[in-house]
């Protein structure tokens, strides 16, 4: 993959061993420290478009969840450990522990936004602000599902399908599926991406071992996850750091009572929907630069 395009000049790049396997993760910029999470089927480079602009005031650090990108990929256990969204989390908290962060900000989409509330639940002490763009609580989607938002979020029950039946036909037509995929996901198709990230999306996503990664992935929130959020609310627990929910207004979520869901998860929250798909960031960066900062400033 040393022939895709870098699209965060004069970042650093590290890689960090940590309890998951070695991550990877670009950094840069001036300022409190902010960690960005990318979601699904995504890498890291779906912050491209907003991070030269974040970097002006913020210190980035820009992750591969594990099994993605250029992290490793770790064998998955009975609970689908380490593709919990609690082992991604501790593993994010041991990335900035090794680059010096003791506190920080922290924004996630999709998959990384829900690694992100988990973060905050788990490691209350750490963030300063949290912010979620396009995304509603695991066990909120599982419960909430009908069949009309199960026929629109097929993906949930198909990749959470046990080994190898997702494995076995995604790894015969891996592009097309991602095509297929963000096409319906975007507000526009065909514009929604650079093509050089697409160069590395594709890079990870036709990837066996990280195709089966991002199916653990999914089994866990189907499980594990689920269990995680259950307990949590059944104990009464709730972020306690200042929130900040972000959805497309033709977003995975646009038809849920968003902020009324986080509301009973967060004490603090505020939010609203931004003109895009569910790929905000990359589809309406003005709109996430400007959201983030005023946010997190």
């Amino acid at each position: 993959m040393t022939d895709l395009a870098d699209l965060y000049p004069g970042f650093a790049a590290h890689w960090i061993d940590t309890s998951a396997g070695r991550m990877f993760a670009r950094a840069g910029g001036s300022g409190p420290p902010l960690l960005l999470l990318h979601g699904y089927p995504q890498t890291n480079v779906m912050w491209h478009r907003v991070a030269p602009a974040l970097a002006e005031r913020f210190s980035l650090v820009i992750p591969d969840l594990p099994g993605y990108g250029w992290s490793a990929v770790p064998e998955a256990q009975a609970d689908h450990a380490p593709y919990t969204k609690r082992a991604m989390a501790d593993a994010m908290i041991e990335i900035m522990d090794h680059l010096g962060h003791a506190t920080f900000r922290l924004a996630g989409h999709d998959r990384g936004g829900r690694v992100a509330y988990r973060l905050a639940l788990d490691h209350p002490g750490r963030l300063v602000k949290l912010a979620t763009l396009d995304i509603v609580p695991t066990l909120e989607m599982w419960q909430r599902m009908t069949a009309q938002s199960a026929f629109s979020a097929w993906h949930w029950t198909f990749l959470a399908q046990p080994e190898p039946l997702p494995e076995l036909l995604l790894g015969k037509a891996a592009n097309a599926y991602f095509d297929l995929l963000t096409a319906s996901w975007a507000k526009r198709s065909g514009d929604a991406f650079d093509a050089r990230a697409v160069a590395h999306y594709r890079a990870s996503f036709t990837d066996p071992l990280r195709i089966h990664a991002s199916c653990e992935d999914y089994r866990a929130g189907h499980t594990t996850d689920a269990a995680f959020d259950e307990a949590d609310r059944k104990a009464g627990k709730t972020i306690d750091a200042p929130m900040l929910a972000l959805w497309g207004t033709r977003g995975a979520v646009s038809r849920l009572p968003v902020l009324d869901i986080w509301r009973v998860w967060a004490r603090d929250v505020r939010g609203f929907a931004v003109e895009s798909g569910h790929f905000i960031p990359e589809e309406n960066p003005d709109a996430t630069v400007k959201a983030l900062t005023e946010f997190f400033a």
